[in-house]
């Protein structure tokens, strides 16, 4: 109907541009219009027998009369570049990974896929362009026919296959590229920097979305984030994404090897998407975790391989140590440590001044640590993870001590606690101190003290009741009644404004007041915490000696002010998971006892499976941070491999450490099964091109033929003989013949 009314195809109105032929200026046309207007205006205001109403009518249809006339004098057209017929190549590019072999009735993906293509759409293209086939899925392939198709690939890497395809732009008129996928990229081929790339050649890419945007009746593991690394007799916490379409139950396991390491049931909600649950898992002794999480499959599910996920834990020797530094003997001194010390994975080193020059140690591990207090020496103080600092006044060190506490939390990459007291945060003179840039708040600077006596309730805040340090129950409502069942705090001591970057976790609620509580944000490679309470003991001393609540806090805050400072000798791997990749990316960082980096190092690396093949690889400097080394190793079969490094400097050995990854093989392509449209509109919205439903390709021939790719030309295309130009003539005489003879005015 569209091309019997207007006689061109829809692509020819979406790309031309309007124009008149006749050469005759448009001022012009616009005063013959007007004049046209006030003639019919003039005479209908002589006819003094019409109505003002009635003169209206009949002015409105013969002024569109008289302008339609004038504009077909005119003689508009629509200029529009199109192909050359037979002159041009079109490109279709169809998906050949696993994900296609899926399907929602008797035929896959790509069967059905391929039977729409040949239904008529291949022919509809063949009569302009010379059409060339590809199957893709680590890389493209051509084909003779849609019979030729490869067996399912392990991958799905779009980026690669357009680049690949797009490259014969270069010695072959190519109009444009139809990409036949269900969008499941998982080869990160398709950055924002590899798209523009590609839309950088100037050839549209047509996408045509194949699957069903949502999967019923399955449940996948979405994404499993647990720690890389541990210390022994730590537990950790595992957040586990699930999506899913209904309200279910399912059981999630955890295995390490065979062993089962934790269950739980899950309760997944109506709304269907995406949902996280944490579950807590031991580390273990010194070693290895290979972790597999596995979701119970719910009751006719399909797909199943997308229930279980991988993730590998290394569990380092030694524990984390901190540096607990008090100005007087108090009761939250004695509870902190009675918390740390039923955690393995911490040793807390304390020092508790008695007298002016005397302090009282705990926890230390040999007889000179600490002995002169608080560390005089970056080696000193760089050896522990994280700082906490009481009721100790600024005022207590040295210039230098305040210069190496900064360069601990900036430099080092440590964690920093600084408890309410009478001699802690502004009472303590620390909002004043060189430290102060470093802190989460504006720490008051009024001469009175800070630190009172006062009734406030803990309690977590939105973003407080995600983090790992509040969590007392890791069922959000039970955490909720948890915290709200825990006695008052006695005293408080105000944080002041807030920077920017600071987050809260718990905040004091006051009569019906809320002020932060437990604050944190980064500095530098580290992080800083304030805690506006000296009296969590309570949460201990008032309930009964069974409730473990207050140690549960404590070691959670201990654990995360100190996990994320790095050691001297570290190496990592870019993931712990390799799913179908043959390369696996790994950094080492070497620094001395002083945190500087080590230049020039030689770095080893023995990388062997639990198959028993082993190489050797060297380690190059990055190139982006003195001090960091990376490598790139191949490895050709699945399984757990085990990376040992060795570093050294001269003749002088720097250290080692040990890392472990897997590698899985047909594993990926059963992840995100449905159809990614959002990403198939994006690539063509990118590169001029659109996204087309599988059943709707009746235009596409059509739409390639107005591209400003490959071998063009410039056509006008008239539009002064439209039908539905004569057929607005007629009804706009009709119409006013109509009127008149209902008013009989004839």
């Amino acid at each position: 109907m569209f091309e019997l009314l207007l006689k061109h195809s829809p692509w020819a109105y979406r790309t031309g541009e309007l124009a008149f032929a006749s050469g005759w200026p448009l001022w012009l046309l616009g005063a013959l219009i007007a004049a046209g207007i006030a003639l019919v205006a003039w005479s209908l205001y002589r006819r003094s027998a019409l109505g003002a109403g009635q003169r209206v009518a009949l002015g409105v249809l013969q002024s569109l009369l008289i302008a339609v006339l004038l504009i077909m004098l005119w003689r508009p057209v629509l200029n529009v570049e199109r192909v050359r017929d037979r002159e041009n190549v079109v490109a279709v590019l169809v998906d050949a990974s696993a994900s296609m072999a899926y399907g929602e009735g008797e035929r896959s993906r790509l069967q059905e896929a391929a039977s729409v293509l040949q239904a008529g759409t291949l022919d509809a293209l063949a009569q302009t362009f010379d059409v060339r086939l590809f199957a893709f899925s680590e890389r493209s392939h051509p084909l003779k026919s849609l019979q030729d198709m490869p067996a399912p690939g392990p991958q799905t890497r779009i980026g690669d296959a357009l680049r690949e395809v797009l490259r014969t732009a270069v010695s072959t008129p190519l109009a444009g590229v139809v990409l036949v996928s269900d969008g499941a990229e998982n080869g990160g081929t398709l950055d924002e920097q590899r798209l523009a790339e590609i839309a950088a050649l100037g050839v549209p890419v047509h996408t045509v979305g194949v699957g069903p945007e949502v999967i019923r009746n399955d449940l996948e593991l979405d994404s499993v984030s647990v720690a890389q690394q541990a210390s022994p007799g730590e537990v950790l916490a595992a957040e586990v994404s699930i999506r899913h379409d209904s309200k279910t139950r399912t059981r999630l396991r955890v295995y390490d090897g065979g062993r089962l390491l934790a269950a739980r049931e899950l309760d997944l909600s109506a709304d269907a998407g995406v949902t996280t649950h944490t579950i807590e898992l031991p580390a273990g002794e010194v070693g290895v975790r290979d972790l597999r999480f596995t979701l119970d499959p719910s009751d006719g599910e399909r797909n199943t391989v997308n229930n279980s996920r991988n993730h590998v834990v290394d569990v380092r020797p030694g524990r984390r140590s901190i540096l607990y530094v008090e100005g007087e003997p108090r009761w939250e001194y004695k509870f902190i440590r009675r918390a740390a010390a039923t955690d393995g994975s911490l040793r807390l080193a304390s020092v508790v001044r008695a007298t002016p020059n005397r302090y009282y140690r705990q926890g230390i591990a040999a007889a000179e640590e600490l002995s002169r207090g608080f560390p005089q020496t970056a080696e000193e103080l760089f050896a522990y993870d994280a700082v906490i600092i009481g009721s100790f006044e600024a005022a207590a060190l040295s210039a230098a001590q305040h210069q190496l506490l900064r360069d601990f939390v900036d430099r080092r990459g440590g964690g920093l606690l600084l408890l309410a007291g009478r001699d802690g945060l502004s009472d303590g003179g620390w909002g004043r101190a060189p430290l102060a840039p470093a802190l989460p708040a504006h720490l008051p600077g009024e001469a009175a003290a800070t630190f009172a006596p006062a009734s406030v309730k803990a309690r977590p805040t939105i973003y407080g009741a995600q983090s790992a340090v509040t969590q007392l129950d890791p069922d959000p409502r039970r955490n909720a009644e948890l915290w709200g069942s825990l006695p008052e705090l006695a005293d408080f001591q105000p944080l002041g404004n807030l920077k920017p970057g600071a987050v809260v976790l718990l905040e004091a609620i006051e009569e019906g007041r809320a002020h932060p509580l437990l604050v944190w944000q980064r500095y530098g490679r580290g992080s800083t915490y304030l805690l506006a309470t000296a009296s969590t003991w309570r949460w201990k001393m008032r309930l009964p000696s069974d409730d473990q609540r207050h140690h549960t806090f404590w070691r959670q805050l201990l654990h995360a002010i100190a996990a994320e400072a790095p050691p001297r000798v570290s190496l990592t791997s870019e993931r712990k998971v390799y799913d179908d990749e043959r390369r696996i990316v790994l950094h080492a960082e070497l620094r001395n006892e002083r945190f500087e980096p080590i230049r020039d190092a030689v770095v080893e690396l023995k990388v062997a499976s639990d198959k028993g093949s082993s190489s050797v690889y060297r380690m190059r400097p990055s190139g982006q941070e003195e001090g960091r080394y990376t490598a790139a190793v191949e490895v050709d079969e699945p399984g757990l491999y085990r990376v040992d490094m060795t570093a050294r400097h001269g003749a002088d050995e720097i250290g080692s450490a040990v890392t472990h990854v897997r590698r899985t093989e047909g594993v990926l392509e059963h992840f995100g099964t449905h159809q990614h449209r959002a990403l198939l509109e994006r690539i063509a919205d990118a590169t001029g091109g659109r996204y087309w439903r599988l059943d709707e390709l009746d235009g596409l021939a059509d739409a390639l033929r107005y591209t400003k790719a490959g071998v063009v030309e410039r056509q006008a295309l008239d539009l002064w003989n439209l039908p539905v130009v004569f057929l607005l003539l007629m009804m706009l005489k009709t119409g006013e013949w109509l009127l008149r003879l209902r008013w009989r005015r004839l």
